[in-house]
């Protein structure tokens, strides 16, 4: 759903639409031939939404011959400076949201909303954005943070995944690693969204090298690609978003790897720049190419 802002032209935020107003948005979704769906809270915040309006919002879901696998935070780190407690109690009641309606993940990062020089650029991700502190105390915040959410996670059989992204605490393989063991849950893995790093104008590592680091922790995962030019005799990188199968990460490799360990959770399809739905709906179509047939076949 990152196609879809919460914040409507007419100034309306999501949050306030009506049901059929919902419909409308999501029967794009299904024209597109979903029939999952991560609602992401960039979209809508289904934690912020009374019983009575998520109750609707599910009913309308459901209608659709729809389902909710896993559920997506972003730039709402725990650790944010500002907001960072009022970002954990909406963690626990998102953990509690994706219990009442049925999803095995919620997805969490520690990378922050958009500064308006990002916002300016055509691809936000060309200018450099907040970067989480080098501090040993506040990383130890942010793991105790996560150990908390994901013991509540725990308790009610839902698993936690912690989304790769540049300039924070899993802004690298080793560091994504280290933090998720340091967490020492279970329940608690790396969302390995590689996209958010080879995409960056900056030397990077191998995504092979990054994949093979973090296979054996992944968890509910967001994919996309994107084509990476490097000019080493004057260090200019440029990227541009790209269907999975046509970018430089290998996702048949990739998620071999994450297999061999046992990778058993959802994956959520993205893009930018163009009819990202319509990239997705055939991203969707090429991991179910690659997939054995029973990790994706409905009944």
């Amino acid at each position: 759903m990152i196609q879809y802002p919460n914040r409507l032209p007419d100034g309306r935020s999501v949050q306030d639409q009506s049901v059929e107003e919902w419909a409308q948005t999501l029967a794009d979704v299904v024209d597109a031939g979903f029939t999952e769906l991560d609602p992401t809270d960039s979209w809508l915040r289904i934690a912020d939404l009374s019983t009575t309006r998520l109750d609707a919002f599910m009913a309308l879901v459901h209608s659709l011959d729809l389902n909710i696998p896993a559920i997506s935070t972003s730039r709402r780190s725990v650790i944010d400076a500002t907001h960072g407690d009022a970002y954990l109690a909406y963690g626990h009641r998102l953990i509690d949201s994706a219990k009442a309606i049925g999803a095995g993940s919620v997805s969490f990062g520690f990378f922050e909303p958009l500064t308006d020089a990002q916002k300016k650029a055509l691809w936000f991700w060309t200018v450099d954005g907040p970067k989480n502190p080098d501090d040993p105390a506040i990383w130890n915040k942010a793991v105790s943070r996560i150990r908390e959410l994901g013991r509540h996670a725990e308790e009610l059989g839902i698993e936690v995944s912690l989304e790769m992204y540049e300039d924070t605490y899993l802004g690298t393989a080793e560091s994504a690693v280290r933090f998720v063991e340091e967490v020492g849950l279970s329940n608690v893995g790396i969302n390995a969204d590689l996209g958010n790093l080879i995409r960056l104008h900056r030397p990077m590592e191998h995504w092979q090298e990054m994949m093979a680091k973090v296979a054996p922790y992944a968890k509910y995962w967001h994919v996309k690609n994107y084509t990476r030019t490097e000019d080493p005799s004057s260090g200019i990188v440029i990227t541009h978003p790209a269907p999975l199968e046509s970018g430089i990460i290998n996702y048949r490799a990739a998620i071999r790897m994450a297999l061999e360990y046992g990778f058993s959770s959802a994956f959520l399809c993205e893009h930018y720049g163009g009819d990202g739905l319509s990239v997705c709906a055939s991203n969707r179509d090429y991991l179910r190419r690659i997939l054995p047939r029973d990790r994706w076949a409905r009944p």
